[in-house]
């Protein structure tokens, strides 16, 4: 979907449809790059699984006669191509999402896709970084890095995951005149929420340092974080970074940017914070998605339990 590329079939009216949608998604929505071209993935593989199920190229008239068989006969063609139920589950998302764009147009109304559950996709807990190994991550940046002004942006961009929780794309989406002063800042998460992270002295201090040094000057509205030319920051150059530092320090592989935002909130929570805080500060919708970190935190108590515990080493032995 991204720059048009993916090919579609389907009638004159079905292509108009897809093309509005497409426009909706990207300009109402303001949905990323990388979810356009994932939703476009989808929608192309559903129309062509549709040319051959239903013998013909799909038309728009076609998608309100399709009956819950058709999409539950979808879902078992992507999984025989080896398809995951993440990747399943997402795909019917994107036809959820397309075809509630063509009801409450208009243009048609079809409600056998209510009646598919979509596949549930595993619960993938939070990998955080223990405290020394997210101190340790931050202070080694900066070693692997030639140029110093490099050196202070790498250690300035892991402070400031670690210590404010954000997620990637929130920190490289920042400009000049978002950076961090003062004792709060603003963030604009997911679907334009704007949410208030408190700042730590060590987050301001690394940022300003990493500023006096950026040969890049700019106004308030350049980007914060850029790369060797000047332009924002790529997060594939910030994910070789972190491989580079997980191999020097020995972390496993779950060691990636977004484990030190997992990190902050993992530790916050072992701190004593509450989860509602916790929820405001990741920018969580649901409480849900937070209450993970508990399950996190728990695991790591009974791993100290076991290990340091005159009593749960007694159980081991009468077992």
């Amino acid at each position: 979907m991204a720059g048009g590329l993916i090919p579609f079939l389907g009638d004159a009216p079905l292509q108009a449809a897809l093309a509005a949608w497409r426009a909706w998604l990207a300009n109402e929505r303001r949905a990323s790059a990388h979810t356009l071209d994932g939703y476009g993935r989808d929608l192309a593989a559903f129309l062509g699984f549709l040319s051959g199920h239903l013998g013909n190229e799909p038309r728009l008239a076609d998608l309100a006669t399709l009956k819950p068989a058709d999409f539950r006969s979808f879902l078992a063609h992507r999984s025989s191509d080896g398809l995951g139920r993440t990747s399943m589950a997402r795909a019917m998302s994107s036809l959820r999402s397309f075809f509630r764009y063509l009801d409450r147009n208009q243009l048609l109304h079809n409600p056998a896709l209510k009646t598919v559950r979509s596949p549930r996709p595993p619960r993938a807990l939070p990998k955080p970084l223990a405290a020394d190994e997210a101190l340790e991550t931050i202070g080694s940046a900066a070693d692997l890095q030639d140029e110093p002004w490099m050196a202070a942006r790498d250690t300035a961009l892991f402070t400031l995951l670690y210590g404010c929780g954000l997620r990637l794309g929130e920190a490289l989406a920042l400009n000049r005149g978002d950076a961090p002063s003062g004792e709060v800042m603003t963030i604009t998460g997911k679907g334009q929420k704007q949410r208030l992270v408190p700042l730590l002295p060590a987050v301001v201090e690394a940022v300003a340092l990493y500023l006096g040094q950026c040969p890049y000057a700019g106004a308030p509205s350049a980007p914060l974080f850029v790369g060797a030319r000047g332009k924002r920051l790529n997060p594939g150059v910030v994910q070789r970074q972190m491989r580079r530092v997980r191999a020097l320090l020995g972390l496993p592989e779950t060691a990636t940017p977004h484990a030190l935002r997992h990190s902050f909130a993992t530790h916050l929570l072992s701190g004593g914070g509450d989860l509602r805080t916790i929820q405001e500060l990741l920018g969580h919708a649901s409480l849900s998605t937070t209450q993970r970190y508990t399950e996190v935190d728990a695991g790591k108590l009974a791993a100290v339990y076991r290990d340091a515990h005159p009593r749960a080493k007694s159980l081991e032995h009468e077992d």
